[in-house]
C-alpha cells in the first residue's frame, strides 16, 4: 500500500445491473481502498456504519443543495449557511473531514461579483467549521464539457476565494479530471497552490471513464506530485466504468499506488 489514501465515488462507481453498494464497498475494501465518498449514495449516517462494516471511512459529502445554486448568490446564502451548519455537526460527529460547496452556475454574474459573494457567504460558516474541524472544500468543476456556465471553473479563482475568507477550513476540491479539461497543466498547479486543496476527485480524459492508457493524463505522475506536497487526506474516484465496476477500481487503485 503506498501513501496515498484512496477513496471512490458512489454515483459513479456503483452502476451496472446486479452491482450493489454493499458488494462494492466489500470489493473495494479487498483492493486496499481506505474509503468512500458520499455522494449519489444512502444518507452519511447511515453510509458510515455500513462503510465500517468493512473497514472503510468516509471521506466527504456534499454539504448543501445545489451545484447550480450555489454561494454566489446572497439570497442564498442564509439558507446554505444554516445547511452548512448542519454538514459540519455532522462530520464532525462522524468523523468525516470535510465537505463540499458549491459556487453555483453564473447567469449572467461577473467572476469578481461571484467571487465576492462566495466569499461572504463562506465567512458565516468558517468560523464554526474551525471549532469543529472540518474542511469546506469548494469544488472546482469545468464548464467546458460537463457543467456548463459554472462559475468555480478555474483554480487562480479558488485560491483566491480562499486568500479572501482567510481561514484554515475554507480549501478547494481540486478535481483534476475537470481542471484539465478547463486548464490542463496539472502538475504545477498542485505543487503551486496545494495550501488550499482539501480534497482530490480523479477521471480520465477526455470521456470521464477509467484512468487507463486510453486517456491523457499520467495519474502515477499526479499522484508523486501530490504525495510530494505532504497531502494526507483523500484521493477519490469518480470515473465512469467503461466495464465491470470492480476491475476499473482496482486498476485504478494500482495506478495511483505511489
Amino acid at each position: 500500500m503506498g501513501k496515498i489514501h484512496q477513496s471512490f465515488s458512489i454515483w459513479s462507481n456503483v452502476r451496472g445491473e446486479g452491482v450493489t453498494l454493499e458488494h462494492v464497498l466489500a470489493a473495494a475494501a479487498e483492493i486496499g481502498y481506505a474509503a468512500v465518498d458520499s455522494l449519489g449514495g444512502p444518507p452519511v449516517e447511515e453510509l458510515v456504519p455500513l462503510a465500517a462494516k468493512h473497514g472503510l471511512k468516509v471521506a466527504t459529502f456534499g454539504g448543501h443543495a445545489t451545484l447550480t445554486d450555489g454561494l454566489n448568490r446572497p439570497e442564498n446564502h442564509e439558507r446554505i449557511a444554516g445547511e452548512l451548519r448542519a454538514s459540519i455537526a455532522k462530520a464532525a460527529d462522524l468523523g468525516i473531514p470535510g465537505v463540499i460547496t458549491f459556487s453555483g452556475n453564473r447567469n449572467g454574474l461577473d467572476d469578481y461579483t461571484g467571487l465576492l459573494n462566495c466569499a461572504e457567504g463562506l465567512k458565516q460558516v468558517a468560523e464554526y467549521a474551525e471549532e469543529k474541524g472540518v474542511n469546506l472544500n469548494m469544488e472546482l468543476l469545468n464548464s467546458k464539457v460537463d457543467h456548463k456556465d459554472y462559475q468555480c471553473d478555474r483554480t487562480l479563482w479558488g485560491v483566491v476565494l480562499c486568500e479572501l475568507v482567510k481561514s484554515p477550513r475554507v480549501k478547494l476540491l481540486y478535481d483534476i479530471y475537470h481542471m484539465q479539461i478547463d486548464e490542463g497543466d496539472v502538475i504545477r498547479t498542485i505543487e503551486r497552490h496545494h495550501a488550499h486543496f482539501g480534497h482530490y476527485h480523479t477521471a480520465g480524459v477526455p470521456g470521464r471513464h477509467d484512468l487507463d492508457d486510453d486517456q491523457e493524463l499520467n495519474y502515477p505522475a499526479i499522484m508523486r506530485a501530490i504525495v510530494a506536497t505532504g497531502y494526507d487526506l483523500y484521493v477519490a474516484h469518480e470515473f465512469l466504468p467503461k466495464g465491470d465496476a470492480i476491475e476499473a477500481l482496482r486498476q485504478a487503485y494500482l495506478r495511483c499506488d505511489v
